[in-house]
C-alpha cells in the first residue's frame, strides 16, 4: 500500500531513544513542511481544480497536525526551535526531473513517498512507545491513517498527469522508491523523523 521498498532499522529507534525531544521538534517541522509542499503544488498547478481541492485538504490536515505536535511539545516543556534539517528531503527532491509533466509527476510521487515513510515511522513509534509512553503511542497511532491517505492521494494525482496511465506512474514510483530506500539506509547523524 505504501510503496516503500524497505523498513526502518533499529538504528533509527536508537536515535529516538537517545534524542526523543529532537525527534518531536523535527516532527513539528515536518508537518509544517508538508503543508508548504501541498501549498506549493497548488500554486504550481492552479488550473488543476482537483489537485487544488486535494491540496487544500492536505494543507489543513498538516497544519492541524503541526499544532497538535506544538501542543505536545508544550505539555512536555520542550522548547520548539529551529533545527538543522536532515538530508532526506533535499536528496529526494534532487531527483525531480525537469519539464512537464515529468516534474509534476515526480513532485507528487516524492511527496507521497515522504508521507509513506512518515506513516511507517509513526507506526514504529506507536509500537515502540506502547507501555513506555502511552500518550506518544496513542498520538502516533492517531496520525497513521491520515499519512497513509495523503500518500494515496499524491500517487492518484500523479496519474492525472499521465492521462490516467497507472503503469507509467507505478514504474516511476518504483524507481523513486528504490532511491528513497538508499537515502533512508544512508541515514544521518542528526536525530530526525527521516534520519
Amino acid at each position: 500500500m505504501l510503496h516503500l521498498q524497505s523498513t526502518s532499522t533499529t538504528r533509527w529507534l536508537a536515535q529516538v531513544d537517545q534524542s526523543l525531544d529532537e525527534i518531536l521538534i523535527d516532527h513539528a517541522h515536518c508537518e509544517r513542511k508538508a503543508a508548504t509542499t501541498a501549498l506549493n503544488l497548488m500554486n504550481s498547478y492552479v488550473d488543476d481544480i482537483q489537485l487544488s481541492r486535494e491540496m487544500t485538504r492536505i494543507v489543513e490536515e498538516e497544519l492541524e497536525h503541526y499544532w497538535m505536535v506544538i501542543d505536545l511539545l508544550e505539555r512536555r516543556s520542550i522548547t520548539f526551535r529551529t533545527l538543522q534539517p536532515g538530508p532526506y528531503g533535499r536528496k529526494l527532491n534532487s531527483l525531480v526531473r525537469t519539464g512537464e509533466p515529468h516534474r509534476a509527476i515526480d513532485r507528487l510521487l516524492i511527496a507521497g513517498l515522504i508521507e509513506a515513510r512518515s506513516c511507517e515511522r509513526f507506526s514504529l513509534l506507536r509500537d515502540h512507545m506502547a507501555g513506555r509512553d502511552d500518550e506518544l503511542a496513542d498520538f502516533y497511532g492517531s496520525l497513521f491513517e491520515s499519512e497513509a491517505r495523503h500518500h494515496t492521494t499524491y500517487v492518484r494525482l500523479a496519474e492525472n498527469f499521465t492521462g490516467g496511465d497507472r503503469q507509467v506512474v507505478r514504474k516511476r514510483l518504483d524507481e523513486l522508491s528504490a532511491q528513497e530506500t538508499e537515502i533512508i539506509a544512508a541515514g544521518s547523524h542528526l536525530a530526525r523523523m527521516h534520519s
